[in-house]
């Protein structure tokens, strides 16, 4: 049986994390966290299985998540959790693979080489970084490799990275904090001081998937939330509307806009007018949110469209970049010190 040696490429998200197996495609998609054994310190569970098991389990069964704002915030558990994905689509591989991982734009030389070391130990022979919103850019069918200026607004779980790619780079970047997560807090935080009741994390975001939104929709939805009422402790249940969490998320939408019109502020001339014609892109989970393509639009005056798989995007991107390893350098190269160099 020949053996064929298959580079990955991985989309280390806060919530979700994606591997792309090169002539595969997308090969496992799982949820970026893990059931531990707080006693023991035992690994039980990753991924969907460990999601699962949450909010079910005995008090000594904590989940950990080991990926804060794109980047590693539990460099043990995230060395398991590459392991174990690794091994999920290397199974019956001797050669250890070349690995492609996408980063925030602002990620530190700390945090590059934490995600470096983490990496080859759990397997890899090599290790490359990729800024998110290049993948993104990538995964979209952009040909980023002209001089020619686009903008991506990546909304993950964790972070929102605004970038302005050209020559195969990042011009200008803002990497915010606000992301999908902030949204699921500002529908708990809106339902606990308009009804006095608490939901969980879970429930907030359902909701925000089912009737989510940042622009006044031609019709209003409903959608009926069950919670701990906070004045007497019993279950008690509330109708919410579209409208309502158009008013949870004013908060989130306004500081993802001004990370916008920072970068547009900085960016220089020539590539403003090339974003202008070429128009904003939007991937990641958080670009699902009704409306948020048209809030954009209507705040830059730049038409703007989400990318057909956002929630993929980023990890196919980082897949095309595998036909070109050997033309990458691999190891420790902070991003952001390079662009200044560059500059």
């Amino acid at each position: 049986m020949l053996l064929i040696e298959k580079d990955i490429a991985i989309d280390l998200g806060t919530a979700t994390t994606q591997v792309y197996v090169q002539g595969k495609g997308v090969a496992l998609r799982e949820p970026t966290v893990m059931a531990v054994d707080k006693n023991t310190g035992k690994l039980l569970k990753i991924g969907a299985d460990a999601q699962k098991m949450l909010g079910r389990t005995p008090a000594n069964i904590v989940a950990i998540h080991p990926i804060s704002a794109g980047v590693i915030s539990d460099f043990d558990m995230t060395e398991h959790l590459l392991a174990e994905l690794i091994k999920r689509v290397t199974s019956f591989n001797l050669f250890k693979p070349r690995i492609i991982i996408c980063v925030p734009s602002s990620i530190t030389g700390v945090e590059e080489r934490a995600i470096i070391d983490a990496t080859l130990e759990a397997g890899a022979r090599k290790v490359y970084l990729l800024e998110t919103a290049v993948a993104a850019a990538l995964g979209s069918g952009r040909n980023i490799s002209r001089p020619d200026g686009h903008m991506v607004i990546d909304i993950g779980g964790g972070t929102t990275e605004v970038a302005v790619v050209s020559l195969g780079g990042i011009v200008e970047c803002e990497s915010i904090k606000t992301a999908g997560a902030s949204f699921d807090e500002a529908i708990i935080r809106y339902i606990r001081r308009k009804h006095n009741v608490l939901i969980g994390q879970r429930t907030a975001e359902e909701l925000k998937m089912r009737i989510g939104c940042v622009y006044l929709q031609k019709e209003v939805a409903f959608e009926e939330v069950k919670g701990r009422c906070l004045m007497t402790g019993l279950p008690r249940s509330v109708t919410i509307s579209s409208n309502d969490i158009l008013e949870a998320f004013a908060e989130p939408t306004e500081r993802i806009l001004e990370a916008v019109h920072m970068v547009l502020e900085r960016t220089p001339p020539e590539l403003v007018a090339d974003i202008s014609a070429n128009g904003i892109i939007m991937s990641g989970g958080g670009s699902l949110i009704s409306g948020i393509d048209k809030l954009v639009a209507a705040r830059t005056g730049i038409e703007t469209m989400v990318v057909d798989d956002p929630v993929s995007c980023a990890a196919y991107g980082a897949g095309k970049m595998l036909a070109n390893l050997n033309d990458m350098q691999d190891g420790m190269i902070n991003l952001a010190r390079r662009r200044q160099m560059m500059g």
